[in-house]
């Protein structure tokens, strides 16, 4: 019932800084959970960042934590992950979900399987 779909990828040094998108269409809604994933080459996927559906509590990967930003728009620009001081281990192709889940309104979900909608993904690179 929702579409997404990813931008803001590309290629940065590292220390660099990126910033993506995630924007929605279908039947979207402020009531959802939302969340980024990334998938390196040979390697699964992996939670990266996740929001709540109601009141904004968020939670990071332990590798991420202090760098990267998420944050939720509104029901079409649905939301967004600030990424500073890129390393090379950041090089992936990064996911944006989504969840109507009735427990992730007030908890972060950081579960692959709890995610029902997902995004065509965008590359980030990061040269050392």
């Amino acid at each position: 019932q929702v579409q997404l779909v990813e931008s803001g990828g590309g290629l940065v040094q590292a220390g660099g800084s990126l910033r993506l998108s995630c924007t929605g269409s279908g039947r979207t809604a402020r009531n959802y959970a939302m969340g980024w994933f990334r998938q390196a080459p040979g390697l699964g996927r992996e939670f990266v960042a996740g929001i709540s559906a109601i009141g904004g509590t968020t939670s990071y990967a332990e590798s991420v934590k202090g760098r990267f930003t998420i944050s939720r728009g509104d029901t079409k620009n649905m939301l967004s992950l600030e990424m500073n001081s890129l390393k090379p281990e950041d090089t992936a192709v990064y996911y944006c979900a989504a969840t109507a889940r009735v427990r992730s309104y007030y908890s972060v979900i950081d579960t692959r399987a709890e995610y029902d909608w997902w995004g065509q993904g965008t590359q980030v690179t990061v040269s050392s």
